[in-house]
Parts: C-alpha cells; sequence; structure tokens
C-alpha cells in the first residue's frame, strides 16, 4: 500500500478507534519485576495440577461447537473446522491457582480473544462475559479482563494438545486472574451490560480473582 492511499474505512477500523477513544480492553496492568512475579500467598509448582468438578466431559470434534451470543454485532456459532481457522497465536505466560499453586512459563498456542473480538465486535453496552462449559460450569469475567493483551482461547500447551483433564480440545486461559476464572471446555460465550456469577462465585469465591490483590474469596 503506497504511503498517501487512504486506508479503508470499515465497522471494525472504526470499532477498534472507539475502543482506543476510549481506553477499552485497558486493564492498567504493568510489567512486574522478577521478584514480584509470584503472588502473595502463592508457592511454585512444576507440575500442572488437576482440578475439575468432578467430571470430564469426553467431547467429540466432529460435534464440538462455540457459541458466542449477546450484545455483539456479529454472533457466531463456530463448528472446530471454523475455529482452527482464525487466526492462530503463540503465548507465553504464568498461571496461578487460587488454591494457592503457580506455574511459570506455560506456552500456549491457540486463538487470541482479541482476534475473536474482532470478529464478533461487541456492542457499547457489553461490559461482562459469562462462560459456559461442557461439563454445565460457569464463570464470569470483565470483558476487559477477557480481552487483555494474553488471553488466549488455547488448544496446546507446551507443543501438545491440551488434555481433556486439562479442558482440552480448547479452553479459556486468562493469566493475570486466578485460574478458575479460565473456564475449561469451553462452549459458549455470552456478552452482558450486567455482572451475574458463576459457579464458584455463587458459592463464596470473588466475583473477580486478582491473585496480586488475593482476590479468593467473596469477603477479600
Amino acid at each position: 500500500m503506497a504511503e498517501d492511499e487512504p486506508v479503508l474505512e470499515t465497522k471494525l477500523t472504526s470499532t477498534k478507534r472507539r475502543w482506543a477513544a476510549d481506553g477499552k480492553f485497558l486493564t492498567g496492568r504493568v510489567a512486574r519485576p522478577e521478584t514480584d512475579r509470584l503472588p502473595p500467598g502463592q508457592h511454585l509448582v512444576k507440575d500442572w495440577p488437576v482440578l475439575d468438578l468432578g467430571q470430564q466431559p469426553h467431547i467429540v470434534l466432529e460435534t464440538w461447537r462455540l457459541d458466542l451470543t449477546g450484545l455483539i454485532e456479529n454472533p457466531l456459532s463456530l463448528d472446530w473446522a471454523a475455529f482452527q481457522s482464525l487466526p492462530r497465536s503463540d503465548s507465553l505466560s504464568d498461571i496461578h491457582c487460587v488454591t494457592t499453586w503457580s506455574r511459570y512459563d506455560n506456552r500456549w498456542q491457540g486463538v487470541l480473544t482479541r482476534d475473536l473480538l474482532d470478529r464478533v465486535m461487541p456492542k457499547p453496552e457489553a461490559e461482562y462475559v459469562i462462560l459456559t462449559s461442557y461439563d454445565g460450569y460457569t464463570t464470569n469475567l470483565p470483558l476487559v479482563d477477557f480481552a487483555a493483551e494474553d488471553a488466549i482461547l488455547a488448544t496446546s500447551w507446551e507443543g501438545a494438545p491440551i488434555s481433556r483433564a486439562h479442558g482440552g480440545p480448547m479452553r479459556l486461559i486468562v493469566p493475570h486472574l486466578y485460574l478458575w476464572k479460565s473456564a475449561k471446555w469451553l462452549r459458549r460465550i455470552d456478552f452482558r451490560a450486567a455482572d451475574m456469577a458463576g459457579f464458584w462465585e455463587r458459592n463464596g469465591y470473588h466475583m473477580r480473582g486478582d491473585p496480586w490483590r488475593e482476590e479468593r474469596y467473596s469477603g477479600d
């Protein structure tokens, strides 16, 4: 493209400009020095412990779907092939579980949430997402957290497909929040104007879950 050639104005580019003008999807996070890398109350592990609600759904890729609904310009229902055709990205991040373990330098591959947001284009009144999994699990997130730069819909961990036990074939990873916010076996993402407690939030966990603030439980 020549330097003096005008950029084609589309609904997507104008929406992105509005997000930038409004400061949308800025989490306020800053890079942390190595000495502050481990959140308070956490300890390091080298494995990846398995935690779930007691069942691990068997998901057949031929019938797998991800539905995106609610306050978005372009609702989508993606089968596995359509999801795999979205832009692919690699990501490196730490993860932190509310049960006090953390694991450094996890390598993911999948679809960045920001690339998904480019497709569905949340409406201005969308402020939260409600995540629903194949096992019936639900959790809530502010849209600004879902849209974090390193948030990813991951299909691969450490160079191999994510196992069923860890949420395969696809799970969300939002590294800057406790891991219960990163729903396994993700089936639906619903964009809403108002917040709504998910499974653990209804059972005493914090509505947001920032590890550095130790937002573990509702009274924290």
